[in-house]
């Protein structure tokens, strides 16, 4: 009876020829999207659906490229989700610019410049970093000498935008953002992944300790505070800067991921219990101290009584998935112009007006993929700190979809945050990529075969063994002096001398 199973050597080539299929796919599917959209809009047919289509797929063929000859043995299905995630994303960026710019037109001002292009220039940019970071960093745990570096970088990095006056870094009441002239950077989006870094460091050298030495209170074993206290003071650090500036979404960010690495390296639900406890009696004291969070809150528990201010953005972009309904309006015909921050934070509400509550489901599905691929590579890691990282990294990406989803449904309060590789912006899109390519990387290194080593003897293994051969029992004892010629007495020795058979 034949194998059915390939054998190992024929495994990276299947699987980057399914990586190659699907991504072309992706290709198809966001050059139909893009010419289905001005099709709708009624502008004809033109060379801005093509070029934006075929820059994107030669970006993702390129990267492709660099999957097969540095990571052959990644999963082939993480460059594919990517692609058709970056993909509808620039599709939706598309079809607002054409909404503006027919609203300029209208009202007689000058036509700005779309979005599309510079997201397809972002993209660009992130495929450079994304195989640079394959290129670097050969295995994961080659970041851990560098955990503490990390964990300072990160500080600095979600400190600057709260250090900076307000004109260098507040946007829409948010301080979370370096201006450059024209250009905007979000810091704190790479400073996350180098927080995880430290943490997965300081983790996976204390994870003995946490769990065996310890105070007993109430019950319960709590690790000791020199053993836990840098990571407490990075993690409060960087949930109070955030909080502080008014940048909600990244504070719950860090929250979470962080307590998901310290769950996963202790096992510990009553860990878990007592830091949700502490969240929301921390939650309670912010909303009567803080007026922004009043506001939030407000405006989540009713948008509608809210309508003419804080509810605004939530209530337009309630009635735009209500207008789109299971099936959607289609791409071109309906108006998610009129959602404030349509192309960021509200790009889920876009995408669930025209392509309705089946295509919102499509993309939720399609981080799932990523997001399960990336905690099956943490499973089958080799070394604790690969799994803590990879698991962080794989948590921080589906907790932010959860998030951003969450708060456009009203499922909890608005925060604010981008949509990983679907919202317009260079910084989220950039550190996006950087989780992906340290995902594929892990992957590549889990899936890979271990070099096989020659089998090392033991040193009695290698002595040379003989075979003896046992006498019978007459002819083990002589008596010397009943030889021939013996004139000692009757005494006995042992005459017999083993030989090697």
């Amino acid at each position: 009876m034949e194998n059915e199973i390939a054998p190992p050597a024929s495994r990276p080539a299947a699987f980057r020829r399914l990586e190659l299929a699907l991504i072309l796919l992706a290709g198809v599917v966001v050059a139909g999207a893009l010419a289905l959209t001005d099709a709708n809009l009624g502008r004809g047919l033109s060379t801005a659906p093509l070029e934006l289509a075929g820059g994107f797929l030669c970006l993702f063929l390129m990267a492709h490229v660099a999957v097969r000859l540095l990571a052959p043995h990644a999963d082939p299905l993480f460059l594919p989700c990517i692609a058709l995630l970056n993909g509808l994303g620039i599709v939706l960026i598309s079809r607002i610019d054409a909404s503006v710019a027919d609203r300029a037109a209208r009202l007689g001002q000058p036509i700005p410049a779309g979005d599309a292009p510079k997201q397809l220039a972002f993209t660009a940019a992130s495929v450079l970093i994304f195989v640079l970071i394959l290129a670097w960093v050969r295995a994961p745990r080659q970041l851990r000498r560098y955990g503490f570096v990390c964990g300072l970088l990160g500080l600095g990095m979600v400190l600057l935008p709260v250090l900076l006056p307000s004109a260098l870094s507040e946007v829409n009441g948010a301080k979370r953002w370096v201006k450059l002239g024209p250009v905007f950077l979000q810091p704190a989006e790479l400073g996350k992944v180098a927080v995880l870094v430290f943490v997965a460091t300081f983790l996976a050298l204390k994870r003995q300790l946490l769990l065996t030495v310890g105070r007993r209170v109430m019950g319960m074993t709590f690790p000791r505070a020199r053993d836990l206290a840098p990571v407490l003071w990075v993690w409060a650090v960087c949930i109070g800067v955030a909080a502080l500036g008014k940048d909600l979404g990244t504070a719950l960010l860090f929250f979470g991921t962080v307590l998901a690495m310290l769950y996963v390296a202790t096992e510990r639900v009553r860990w878990v219990v007592v830091a949700l406890g502490v969240f929301v009696l921390c939650c309670v004291v912010a909303y009567h101290v803080f007026a922004h969070v009043q506001v939030r809150v407000e405006a989540w528990s009713d948008p509608f009584a809210h309508y003419d201010g804080a509810g605004y953005q939530i209530g337009q972009g309630l009635f735009g998935m209500g207008t789109g309904g299971v099936l959607g309006t289609g791409l071109g015909l309906g108006r998610p112009d009129l959602v404030p921050f349509a192309r960021t934070d509200f790009v889920t509400a876009a995408l669930g007006e025209e392509l309705g509550l089946a295509g919102l489901t499509a993309v939720l599905l399609l981080y799932l993929v990523l997001v399960t691929r990336g905690l099956r590579a943490a499973i089958v890691s080799r070394d604790d700190f690969t799994t803590l990282l990879v698991t962080g990294l794989a948590f921080s990406l589906g907790f932010q979809v959860f998030v951003v989803v969450g708060g456009v449904t009203t499922l909890i309060p608005l925060t604010g945050m981008p949509m990983p590789f679907l919202s317009y912006g260079g910084s989220s899109l950039m550190a996006s990529y950087l989780v992906a390519a340290l995902l594929v990387r892990a992957s590549d290194n889990a899936h890979r075969p271990a070099p096989e080593r020659p089998p090392q003897r033991a040193p009695l293994q290698e002595a040379a063994t003989h075979l003896m051969h046992r006498p019978s029992r007459s002819a083990r004892w002589r008596t010397v002096g009943d030889q021939p010629g013996s004139t000692t007495g009757s005494r006995h020795v042992h005459s017999h001398t083993p030989t090697p058979r």
